[in-house]
């Protein structure tokens, strides 16, 4: 699998992939290529947000609750 970002140009998004791994498939310009999306998560983000407004819970109850909010991830 490779990760890339999107990238604006135009009025259109890009994909960039890295130059090794077009090497790796000799890939040329203008070739036509087939792509599967999948839009990633930023799991550390969602989690920053999390502790907000718990201060006066133990941090036991917040690790409880942080491990129990991110099992969907894992």
């Amino acid at each position: 699998m490779v990760m890339s970002k999107t990238r604006k140009w135009g009025n259109s998004l890009v994909v960039l992939i890295p130059k090794d791994e077009a090497r790796k498939l000799n890939l040329k310009e203008n070739e036509e290529v087939s792509l599967e999306i999948k839009q990633s998560r930023n799991v550390l983000r969602e989690l920053f947000g999390f502790a907000k407004g718990k201060i006066n819970k133990s941090t036991e109850q917040i690790i409880k609750e942080a491990r129990k909010d991110t099992s969907k991830y894992f």
